[in-house]
């Protein structure tokens, strides 16, 4: 197919999961729900660390981000998601595919980028107590947040610039969104360059926050054995639980999808859920339900408000 032709497709067509109608009033109510769980549980997590002065230390503050992170994960897709499984046609403008695209994998490398500096803000607190005000002062962790975006930002647009996509494989996705991975299986031409650099990228944007993050708990249960006390041990991991579960969530399931490239192109979607929806929806609840810092800040507010 020459150029001209290819210029010609404006549409693509995501084939969703399933198209048996109660199949799919199933998955629109049930991932409405979850939306619906990850816009509140998310609001209320920054809302609840805006409004608590005790809550305004670097922790929370880098769990903002992660809200704020997973809101517009979400948003990117589970609009669409919802608004194909109630439509006859599955349609997404190949403009609109790219933006998603683009959207999506900016954010996933800031979440991939800020779970690692979480790790790290627990390895300051836990092994370096009497310098973490001066280790994780305000100024350096805004440095750090601003490097994190325009990192992402860079890393996310890099593929595109490289090669510029053109489609003439057809314009079916087998997904529900545009996964790049998905996108990659329609373009044209000589895509050999472009998939040497992601398969850097995976390993920069994975495979190092995992092993930095590795590391950090490493010393971080070094250290830990290092208290006598088997409460102290217990106060100063139970801030650490939290993120474990979210980064076994997330990064088992990114680096069952990217590492193992277009060899899985067929479950990609379901696996992409996990990152996509499940985890964002579970984030706020892991780091309320099991921090008593929260869950005494938002009692806080509940008695100021319901005194008012």
């Amino acid at each position: 197919m020459d150029n001209g032709n290819q210029s010609l497709l404006k549409e693509l067509i995501l084939i969703g999961f399933s198209q048996h109608p109660q199949t799919r009033i199933l998955l629109s109510i049930l991932f409405l729900f979850m939306y619906i769980f990850t816009i509140q549980g998310n609001c209320f997590l920054i809302f609840t660390v805006i409004v608590s002065p005790q809550l305004h230390t670097p922790m929370y503050y880098f769990l903002c981000n992660l809200s704020f992170i997973d809101l517009l994960f979400t948003s990117c897709s589970i609009p669409k998601i919802l608004h194909d499984e109630f439509s006859n046609r599955r349609t997404i403008s190949v403009t609109g595919c790219l933006t998603q695209m683009n959207l999506a994998l900016f954010l996933g490398i800031a979440e991939c980028m800020l779970l690692a500096i979480m790790a790290y803000d627990r390895y300051i607190a836990i092994c370096f107590p009497l310098y973490y005000t001066v280790i994780m002062s305000w100024r350096v962790c805004n440095r750090i947040t601003v490097v994190m975006w325009s990192g992402s930002f860079i890393l996310s647009r890099v593929p595109t610039i490289i090669k510029p996509l053109v489609f003439c494989r057809g314009n079916q996705l087998n997904h529900v969104a545009c996964e790049i991975l998905v996108v990659l299986e329609l373009a044209c031409g000589d895509l050999s360059t472009l998939k040497t650099f992601m398969f850097f990228q995976t390993f920069f944007v994975l495979i190092s926050p995992l092993v930095f993050i590795v590391v950090s708990y490493i010393c971080i249960i070094a250290s830990l054995l290092g208290i006598h006390s088997a409460y102290g041990r217990s106060k100063a991991f139970s801030t650490c639980v939290s993120h474990l579960t979210v980064v076994i969530m997330f990064y088992g399931t990114s680096m069952t999808m990217y590492m193992g490239q277009a060899r899985f192109s067929s479950t990609l979607k379901y696996i992409s859920l996990t990152y996509g929806v499940v985890t964002p929806v579970l984030n706020p609840f892991i780091y309320s339900l099991r921090n008593k810092e929260v869950k005494e800040a938002f009692k806080k507010i509940l008695s100021k408000y319901s005194v008012m």
